[in-house]
C-alpha cells in the first residue's frame, strides 16, 4: 500500500492513495531533469524564465480556491488560513519574476591593479527538494522559485500525506508551459530519495522539516560531497519587557502561537516574560487560548482545525502529560480529542525537564517568569534551536539591546506574523544552515564565478 494518502484529520477517513514512483519513473525523471538543466540555464535568457514563474503565480491565483480546499483536507489548516498560504505562494513566486536581474545579474568588485572583476551567478544543476506538510503551497514555492529562476531544474519530495496539493503544483508548471524536466514531482520512498541524491545529476538537496530528518538527509548528502541547505525546526522566544497596551501585546502572542494550529517552525512557543507584567499576560493569554474554536477548518469561525494526523495529535498531548507529571503546570486546554488539541498553557517549567528543551508542534505555549532583560535574554538562548524570536518593549533602545543579543536567524520587534517574500527566512543551531525568501535565497544553489580580466 502506498504511503502517499490523502487522510483528512478531522475525520480520519482516507480519501485517496497515490501510486509511488517506480524505479523507472525516478530515472526517467533524472535524465529529464539533467537534459531540462542544459538548455534551461544556458538557453533560455532569464526575462522568460521570469515571464513563465509569473503565469506561475497567476495559476495558484486563478486556482485559489480549488488549491486551498485540497490542502485542507490533507492537513487540516483552516480555510482562511490556507486561502492566505496560496497568496503568499504565488507573491513568493511573483517576487522572483520580478528580481530576475538583480539574481542573475553579475556584481563588480572593486579591484587594486588594471582591468576588472565580477562575480557572475550561474546554476548548479538538478536539485531536490523534500518538503514538508505543514505548508505545501509556501514551502514549495520559496525552494522551488529563486532556484528554477537562476537556471536550476527541481525535484520534488513532497510529504506523504500532502500528494494531491503535489500534483497540483506540478500540473501548475506544467500549464505555465515550462519545459518537461524543469520541475517534476515525485512520489519518492526515503531510500528513494537518498539515491538521487547520490545520483551524480543532482548537485544539491534542500530540506525543510525535523532535526531527524535534516540530520539523515545532511549526512547522505555530506558523504556524497552535494550541497545541502536545511531548514528545521525552532523554539522561538516570545519575549515581553514592557508595553502600554497589555492586550495588544497577548493579541500579537496568540496569534504567534496558533498560526497554523501551532504547527509553524517560526512560530511563538516559549514566552518569557518580565515579572510586572507576568500574572496578567498568563490570566489574559490563557483565557484568549482557551476561547479559540475549535472545530471544522472548512468553518468561517474555526481558529483550531485538526492537528495535521491523529499521530501528531497524540505525540502533543503525550509532551504536555509528560511535563504535567515532570511537575509543570497546566493552565488551561490539555485535553486531546482526536487529532483536535485545544489552545494549552503550561508555567513553571524547569531545566529538569523535557520540556524546557522540546519543541511543542501544536497550540500549546509555555510561560516564563523573569526577572529582568539579562535574564530574558539567557532564558531565550538556552535552547539548541536558534530560528525565529519576537521581542515587545517600549524601550527602542533595550529593542536593539536585545536584537542583538538573541542567537536566533531573525528576530521580529513589537510586531507577529511579518514575513514577506522579500525577507529572509532561517536560522542558526539546530534550527538550520541557510536561508529561504528574499534575494538570499538565489544564492544558495548557485556558483558564485569570479571573472577577471585584464586592461
Amino acid at each position: 500500500m502506498s504511503t502517499y494518502a490523502v487522510t483528512n484529520p478531522a475525520t480520519g477517513e482516507t480519501l485517496a492513495t497515490y501510486d509511488p514512483a517506480t524505479d523507472e519513473d525516478v530515472e526517467r525523471a533524472l535524465a529529464a531533469a539533467d537534459e531540462a538543466y542544459r538548455t534551461w540555464s544556458r538557453v533560455v535568457a532569464p526575462a522568460e524564465r521570469a515571464d513563465r514563474l509569473r503565469r506561475v503565480a497567476e495559476l495558484h491565483r486563478e486556482r485559489r480556491d480549488e488549491l486551498a480546499a485540497i490542502i485542507v483536507r490533507e492537513m487540516g489548516k483552516p480555510l482562511a488560513a490556507a486561502e492566505g498560504e496560496v497568496d503568499f505562494a504565488a507573491d513568493i513566486t511573483a517576487y522572483y519574476a520580478d528580481h530576475i536581474d538583480e539574481i542573475t545579474g553579475d556584481t563588480p568588485i572593486p579591484i587594486e591593479g588594471e582591468g576588472a572583476a565580477v562575480i557572475r551567478r550561474s546554476p548548479l544543476g538538478v536539485l531536490l527538494g523534500i518538503m514538508p506538510w505543514n505548508f505545501p503551497y509556501y514551502q514549495v514555492a520559496r525552494f522551488a522559485a529563486p532556484n528554477i529562476a537562476v537556471g536550476n531544474t527541481i525535484l520534488l519530495k513532497h510529504a506523504p500525506q500532502c500528494p494531491e496539493s503535489a500534483a497540483a503544483i506540478d500540473a501548475i508548471y506544467r500549464d505555465a508551459g515550462f519545459p518537461a524536466g524543469v520541475y517534476t514531482n515525485l512520489y519518492l520512498s526515503n531510500e528513494q530519495a537518498a539515491d538521487v541524491i547520490a545520483d551524480r545529476r543532482v548537485q544539491g538537496v534542500s530540506v525543510t522539516g525535523s532535526e531527524r530528518a535534516g540530520s539523515a538527509v545532511a549526512e547522505i548528502a555530506g558523504r556524497n560531497l552535494k550541497k545541502v541547505a536545511l531548514e528545521l525546526g525552532g523554539s522561538d522566544p516570545f519575549i515581553l519587557l514592557s508595553t502600554d497596551d497589555l492586550d495588544a501585546a497577548v493579541s500579537a502572542a496568540v496569534e504567534a502561537r496558533l498560526d497554523n494550529v501551532g504547527q509553524s517552525c517560526n512560530g511563538a512557543k516559549r514566552f518569557i516574560v518580565v515579572d510586572g507584567l507576568y500574572d496578567a499576560f498568563v490570566e489574559r493569554f490563557a483565557a484568549a487560548l482557551a476561547d479559540a474554536k475549535v472545530g471544522d477548518p472548512f468553518a468561517d469561525d474555526t481558529v483550531l482545525g485538526p492537528l495535521s494526523s491523529l499521530t501528531a495529535a497524540e505525540r502533543l498531548a503525550e509532551q504536555v502529560d509528560r511535563a504535567v507529571a515532570q511537575g509543570a503546570t497546566l493552565v488551561t486546554g490539555g485535553r486531546r480529542d482526536g487529532a483536535f488539541y485545544p489552545g494549552t498553557v503550561l508555567t513553571g517549567v524547569t531545566p529538569e525537564m523535557d520540556a524546557y528543551r522540546e519543541e511543542f508542534f501544536g497550540p500549546v505555549g509555555v510561560v516564563y517568569r523573569v526577572a529582568n532583560e539579562a535574564e530574558a535574554i539567557e532564558l531565550a538562548n538556552d535552547t539548541p534551536f536558534g530560528l525565529g524570536s519576537y521581542v515587545f518593549t517600549t524601550d527602542a533602545e533595550q529593542a536593539e539591546r536585545v536584537a542583538d543579543a538573541i542567537d536566533a536567524g531573525m528576530v521580529y520587534i513589537n510586531l507577529v506574523l511579518a514575513d514577506e517574500a522579500g525577507l529572509p527566512f532561517g536560522g542558526v543551531k539546530r534550527s538550520g544552515t541557510s536561508r529561504e525568501l528574499g534575494l538570499l535565497a538565489a544564492d544558495e544553489f548557485v556558483n558564485k564565478k569570479l571573472i577577471r580580466t585584464g586592461a
